[in-house]
């Protein structure tokens, strides 16, 4: 089955490229236009499965409301020339300070203008005719803003309780593995969150990588924690317990040119 990935240069497809394990076509912005039909057809004909990652992040230039548009151009293209499923990538970020588990069946509340960017970008997937997934990923290791983000003199929110916020994590080769066994599968629901098992503290994660860090006060827009549940994630891939601690995690990264 051939896989196409597009946003292939974007942080996260830089990450995972040499890590994927099975053949797949990579492809940046200086490959094809998303918002090109023309050449997105071209680009996603044969494709049995389509992995969009191309999107606009919270330190991008470009609007909010592309995320909606590269997604409903990816569908366009792949329903017109019979591709497979189309996954999308969003972000814990729809859950916002959702209090406990998240499952993909709460009520989602962002508060971020990326959160509410991608609730849309789901909303428009849901309303379309061509098979899709959304993606709600957690924290990737090493395209986050505490390993991937780390600089001398970082400082991290301490809450009252002497703790460092909470988050569900993914290192990048089990994201890697995650992703291609999902390609691989023929059905699959709308909805996955996607992380490892469980949610570590991201002090313990700096702590483990040996990167120095000093605790500030937190503030009311902390949020505490975003702890996604993937028991419907590991009905269809399965994880090592050390993909779920904060050692393993910083493993994961550190080896990703293994």
């Amino acid at each position: 089955m051939d896989i196409v990935i597009l946003g292939a240069g974007g942080k996260l497809g830089r990450l995972l490229r040499p890590l994927f394990p099975q053949n797949a076509r990579w492809l940046t912005r200086a490959d094809v236009d998303v918002q090109d039909q023309t050449a997105m057809r071209a680009a996603l004909s044969g494709a049995g499965a389509v992995l969009c990652m191309a999107g606009v992040t919270n330190t991008s230039a470009q609007p909010m409301r592309l995320n909606t548009a590269l997604a409903e151009a990816t569908l366009d293209a792949a329903r017109d020339v019979g591709a497979g499923r189309v996954f999308l990538f969003s972000s814990a970020a729809v859950y916002g300070n959702t209090p406990g588990l998240c499952t993909e069946d709460v009520p989602t509340a962002p508060v971020s203008t990326y959160g509410h960017s991608k609730l849309a970008m789901e909303k428009a997937a849901t309303r379309h005719t061509h098979p899709s997934t959304v993606l709600r990923l957690g924290n990737v290791a090493g395209a986050d803003a505490i390993l991937a983000g780390w600089a001398p003199g970082f400082q991290l929110d301490q809450l009252a309780n002497g703790s460092t916020p909470r988050r569900s994590y993914i290192g990048p080769h089990a994201l890697a593995r995650t992703l291609a066994s999902l390609a691989r599968t023929p059905s699959l629901p709308s909805h996955f969150n996607v992380a490892a098992p469980g949610c570590v503290q991201m002090g313990a994660l700096l702590d483990a990588a040996g990167l120095a860090w000093s605790p500030r006060p937190a503030t009311d827009a902390t949020i505490p924690s975003v702890n996604l549940d993937t028991t419907r994630l590991r009905m269809f891939t399965e994880f090592k317990v050390s993909d779920s601690t904060p050692n393993g995690i910083v493993e994961d990264w550190q080896n990703r040119q293994s």
